[in-house]
């Protein structure tokens, strides 16, 4: 059916430059609001009526005359109708529906995918701070960029993906002193350990694990790095390279539990070491962006757009934290990565304006608008109906492993991206592990296993079915299950270019309810051998969009449930 729109697309273009040169190119389809008016619809008469100071209705049936007559539309169309002031809404024969089973099964996994065309894109997500375990709104991060990355990946990008980590400032002291007191004996509670809602200290039990581990003078090593530990409690410099690398440790074993890979970890500390930062501040100062006032340097970012001007370095000298941002986003683009996508939660939407202010202060090329930026909420936990608030392991939330151990890993990324990355999302842990059509992972990787079962018990080749008679798929339940299909490819295009993973969640439980709307309405191994592989062949079918669905969500499509 792809083919065939290609070929009506055609047929249209080509008519409408015949009404008025030039008009060819804005040939297009849209779907009908209303299904039963239609497979296609156009507004082409609408659009040229005014031009050609024609009425668009008139101009309509002098369009549909023409239409009716291409080799293309004879061919595949039923009919067109014209509606209102001059919409074409075009049916489609059903031997033209019948075509997208047949496009699918020799497609196979690549249905839906787009040729490589080698722009490079860069995700970045997660970048975690290594100073804890992965919280679930690392989850829904995790979930959204490799999803993300798999969209854009199968619309032919070449995609590079980053986790940045802030191994440098406070927050790294803070993680080294907390190990250290619990090297010494303290706990959260004594009087020693710091106390209050901005006390400098972690208290999960995680950081009493990390000094264990450093007392025994262990070796840790994780994606980026290895440290053996010095067990002495008073070197406070390997305390804090061990637990850094600890906890990359850990984060590495959550990521690789929830299926997710990195090309790259790029450490904010080599921003200053290498000297970009420093660098960066006096592409600014020289492009006379910035000023001095009150002890400290200010970056003019209302120039840019952002509400007001923001200070780069304090008047103690150190840098505030959207500096080296800018400085990283620099080394990206002249890495050569020209679209870049951060996925980032909600908390970050104040520096979105003063980082790409700083870009463009910096006169390196870049344009306005880059990065482009994906933000996310923070996600609730409930489980046995009462909000889950506090790990044993973390000791202040609920962590993904959390998340993984009391779901799986299928359901905990489906539920995650089941919602647009900036609505608020409640995780019901209850609902994600229970076997019934509520469930929405578990209602379509149970379309795909029940699939399975039927061509397991029709016991034939799958690639027989490439070749065979499409006519006995007239029912209304299979037609709309092929238009269903159909749809595939431009959803997969329309999510990649929104980042929307969640479009993907809501098409494939579209998609498993009309299977299973065909199932019940149609029997699939009956006695008739041509109405049989044509039903069969329209349900592999289905399974193959199905199993091409999850894989970009990166949930399994498992055969037997």
């Amino acid at each position: 059916m792809l083919l065939v729109k290609q070929e009506l697309l055609a047929a249209l273009a080509t008519t409408l430059e015949s009404f008025s040169p030039g008009a060819g190119g804005k040939a297009a389809f849209e779907s009908p609001k209303v299904a039963a008016h239609g497979d296609f619809a156009s507004t082409a008469a609408m659009q040229l009526a005014k031009p050609l100071g024609r009425k668009p209705r008139e101009l309509a049936e002098d369009v549909s005359a023409a239409l009716r007559a291409t080799p293309a539309f004879t061919q595949w169309v039923e009919a067109i109708e014209i509606a209102g002031p001059g919409f074409l809404n075009i049916r489609l024969k059903t031997a033209a529906k019948q075509q997208i089973v047949r496009e699918v099964l020799e497609a196979g996994e690549a249905f839906g995918r787009q040729a490589p065309h080698g722009a490079r894109v860069l995700v970045e997500f997660v970048s975690a701070n290594p100073t804890g375990p992965l919280h679930v709104g690392h989850g829904r991060q995790a979930a959204l960029g490799d999803a993300i990355c798999n969209l854009l990946a199968a619309q032919g990008a070449d995609v590079y993906r980053e986790f940045y980590y802030n191994d440098a400032g406070v927050q790294i002291q803070t993680l080294a002193s907390s190990t250290q007191l619990r090297l010494k004996g303290f706990k959260p509670g004594d009087t020693e350990w710091p106390s209050g809602e901005k006390a400098a200290a972690y208290n999960g039990d995680y950081i009493a694990d990390i000094a264990e581990d450093f007392k025994a003078k262990k070796t840790v090593s994780a994606d980026d790095r290895e440290f053996t530990a010095s067990g002495d409690m008073d070197d406070i410099d390997s305390i804090r390279q061990f637990a850094v690398a600890y906890l990359r440790r850990e984060q590495d074993l959550d990521l690789k539990a929830f299926q997710v890979k990195f090309d790259n970890y790029y450490l904010e500390s080599s921003l200053y070491t290498s000297g970009r930062v420093a660098a960066t501040v006096q592409k600014l100062v020289d492009a006379g962006k910035t000023y001095e006032q009150d002890g400290a340097l200010w970056l003019k970012s209302t120039d840019y757009g952002d509400d007001k001007d923001r200070v780069m370095r304090k008047q103690d000298g150190t840098y505030t934290y959207f500096v080296p941002d800018v400085a990283y986003h620099i080394a990206k683009w002249e890495r050569g990565f020209h679209k870049v996508v951060n996925i980032q939660g909600t908390d970050h939407h104040g520096t979105i304006a003063r980082v790409r202010a700083g870009l463009q202060a910096a006169g390196v090329g870049i344009p306005a608008g880059y990065p482009d930026y994906v933000l996310h909420t923070m996600v609730r936990v409930v489980k046995g109906g009462e909000e889950v608030k506090i790990s044993k392991r973390a000791g202040s939330y609920v962590t993904l492993r959390d998340l993984i151990e009391w779901t799986s890993t299928d359901a905990v990324r489906f539920f995650l991206l089941s919602r647009k990355p900036d609505t608020e999302y409640t995780f019901d842990v209850d609902l994600a592990v229970a076997k019934n059509n509520d469930n929405p992972v578990y209602y379509v990787q149970y379309a795909h296993a029940r699939i399975c079962s039927v061509l397991a018990a029709w016991g034939g080749e799958r690639g027989q079915l490439k070749t065979v008679d499409l006519t006995a798929l007239e029912s209304g339940p299979a037609q709309a299950l092929m238009l269903l299909l159909a749809r595939f490819p431009a959803m997969l295009t329309a999510a990649a270019q929104d980042f929307a993973p969640h479009d993907v969640t809501f098409y494939l439980r579209e998609l498993a309810a009309s299977y299973h709307s065909y199932y019940d309405a149609e029997r699939i191994l009956v006695e008739d051998e041509a109405v049989k592989l044509a039903r069969l062949a329209l349900v592999a079918a289905t399974a193959q969009v199905l199993h091409n669905g999850l894989a970009m969500l990166g949930v399994s499509a498992p055969s037997k449930m």
